[in-house]
């Protein structure tokens, strides 16, 4: 994670943060997604739910944070700048294997679905898609 150090603190010097919402460690759900409006929303309608909440705008502001905080299940986007959801997956396989990933993605390809599933993802979302959609994942994801 000695890449991660280096790469956080160009994030920092770049404005990309992190906003835990509630942190307690128990239900910890985590959102990332470069899209401001997109967090926005799943944050409300993951709290509503009565989850703790971390939302990233930035994949390695995110894996950063797996130094300090237990993630159980990650909601991500696919298609990001700098890292793509694939690429965030593959550092959480090895970094968190515990957690469980759900995709998003506006663009359904159905390989990049395929290859999100075959490496482990919990579940894969196209967006947009409906609210209970997702809150239905998440609480099967946190059940096991």
């Amino acid at each position: 994670m000695a890449d991660l150090d280096f790469s956080l603190k160009h994030l920092q010097e770049s404005g990309a943060q992190a906003s835990p919402l509630r942190v307690d460690g128990c239900n910890s759900i985590w959102l990332l997604d470069d899209d401001a409006s997109m967090l926005r929303a799943l944050g409300r309608l993951v709290k509503a739910e009565g989850f703790s909440v971390e939302r990233f705008n930035h994949p390695i502001a995110f894996l950063s944070r797996l130094k300090q905080a237990i993630c159980q299940v990650a909601v991500i986007d696919v298609w990001m700048p700098v890292m793509n959801g694939l690429e965030v997956q593959a550092c959480l396989i090895e970094n968190s294997p515990a957690t469980r990933i759900i995709f998003m993605s506006g663009r359904d390809d159905p390989l990049v679905r395929q290859t999100a599933l075959d490496a482990g993802a919990f579940g894969f979302l196209a967006k947009p898609f409906e609210d209970e959609a997702l809150v239905q994942l998440i609480h099967k994801a946190v059940a096991g």
